[in-house]
């Protein structure tokens, strides 16, 4: 994108005209008569995003915005010429103007203002640095997000370690540890909980109710890592000596102006969450309450003033483009769209076409079976992305968020954890997986394939998840 500023004044103008926080009406399309047919193209558009990148990369590199389209028009469509064409105006215009916009100016916000901090520097990648730098970046993930914790940190880890012969399972459990699973304690994260937060989930709910299988999750993970990678670094002492391509200097942090930024969009979030003022306007028959609308307005901002004070070489260091934002935002459009018809269906619940799949998360007593949400809702989200994911199965619990914070908790906190925890199984479950091996094959680790890299997780993560899934939701 040649001039970014056109990106921030297109969402800004969207923003000023329609947006705004989670109307209290609702769609009204009928699913409980709606068939199991309507969810082709969510499923295929998933489908698409999962094997695009591996199976025909060069076609969907140019292309993925034009079959996001055409899985969002095989909706749009047959909506209008079934139901009518104001059904299908007022369908759209709900799912796109009250979640699409907020979702994706938070991730622009975080992407841009997170693009302009500078880790410059290097340190020798011992188990004990290589452990440091994991857990810092592992808490960075749930204040600027798994994306932009991943894209500051992972350089960094990447040169401490490229002097070793054995580094590709660092990388790993990056991904593991940064890219996932420390996304898990606030809307800030990852994707799946700021759709929930969106859909009424307060913002420090995530932290009081995961912490603890956060905490076990990672504890087991640094534990593993920290015991092979100090065996892999007992087995180089007797390897030849490699002359380190980027030696040991001074660490230092460039844009700082951008930690402010950062600070901003936080109280902005929280902001919204606390400060009710029972302000709404009316646009297109939409209300917009205005605490959503000072929070998306300011975060935008944000971004704007970040792209303005931040030198350019920071950018360029850290390997800034803005493609990234444009695919996410392209791609988010199209799944926002083809999942209407979806949670249409599963708001009808067991009179709906996904009547055998609330049976698998529901106990004989008519209870919900935490431990197959969490499964559920994980195993879907290592090869699907998590944030569609976490929202079927929110809706499938019942998608009241009261309901779900309080008499529902453990299965709310089932959901979360299956879909940010397990998104590390593939390099496609979670968006910056295949950013952080795309860098670090270009920076010469040498990585292990899509299957190889299933290995390190199933030896790693599944054992992880099995105890945890006992020890909380069983």
């Amino acid at each position: 994108m040649k001039n970014p500023a056109r990106l921030g004044l297109a969402i800004a103008i969207c923003l000023w005209s329609c947006s705004g926080g989670l109307a209290a009406e609702e769609h009204g399309l009928p699913g409980a008569t709606m068939p199991i047919l309507w969810a082709v193209p969510f499923v295929g558009l998933l489908l698409s995003i999962a094997t695009g990148p591996l199976l025909y990369p060069h076609i969907w590199e140019h292309h993925y915005g034009k079959i996001t389209a055409l899985w969002a028009a095989l909706v749009v469509a047959p909506l209008a010429m079934i139901y009518g064409l104001p059904a299908a105006a007022e369908a759209v215009t709900h799912t796109m103007l009250l979640e699409y916009v907020s979702f994706i100016i938070l991730l622009f916000g975080l992407f841009t203002i997170s693009g302009g901090l500078l880790i410059a520097g290097n340190i020798h990648g011992t188990p004990l640095v290589n452990a440091g730098l994991l857990f810092i970046g592992a808490l960075l993930a749930s204040v600027v997000g798994t994306t932009g914790a991943s894209m500051i940190m992972i350089r960094p880890v990447i040169r401490a370690n490229d002097n070793r012969p054995f580094n590709a399972h660092v990388v790993v459990f990056f991904i593991f540890l940064v890219s996932n699973i420390g996304g898990s304690l606030t809307p800030l994260g990852d994707p799946p909980l700021f759709v929930g937060f969106l859909r009424g989930v307060d913002f420090f709910w995530t932290f009081t109710h995961l912490a603890w299988e956060t905490l076990l999750t990672a504890a087991i993970v640094f534990c593993v890592f920290i015991a092979i990678d100090l065996f892999l670094h007992h087995r180089e002492q007797g390897q030849p000596k490699i002359k380190d391509p980027t030696p040991d200097t001074k660490v230092r942090v460039f844009g700082l102006p951008n930690l402010a930024l950062l600070a901003g969009v936080i109280a902005m979030v929280l902001l919204s969450g606390v400060w009710k003022p029972g302000v709404a306007f009316t646009v297109n028959g939409v209300a917009v309450e205005l605490q959503n609308l000072v929070r998306d307005i300011a975060i935008l901002g944000f971004a704007l003033v970040s792209l303005v004070v931040t030198r350019k070489e920071y950018r360029r260091a850290n390997g800034f483009t803005w493609g990234p934002i444009l695919e996410v935002a392209k791609l988010f459009a199209g799944i926002f769209i083809c999942i209407i018809p979806v949670i249409a269906i599963l708001r009808a619940g067991a009179e709906g076409a996904f009547a055998s799949l609330v049976g698998l998360v529901t106990s004989p007593s008519g209870e919900p079976n935490d431990l197959a949400y969490f499964w559920m809702t994980g195993v879907l989200s290592s090869f699907l992305d998590n944030a569609p994911t976490y929202l079927v199965f929110f809706e499938l619990a019942g998608g009241d968020p009261e309901t779900l914070m309080t008499t529902l908790a453990s299965t709310l906190a089932a959901i979360s954890a299956g879909a940010v925890f397990m998104g590390a199984n593939t390099y496609i479950g979670n968006a910056p997986n295949f950013m952080v091996y795309a860098i670090a094959r270009e920076r010469g680790v040498n990585m292990p394939s899509f299957f190889g890299y299933m290995i390190w997780s199933g030896a790693v993560l599944v054992p992880t998840f099995l105890i945890v899934g006992y020890v909380f939701f069983a």
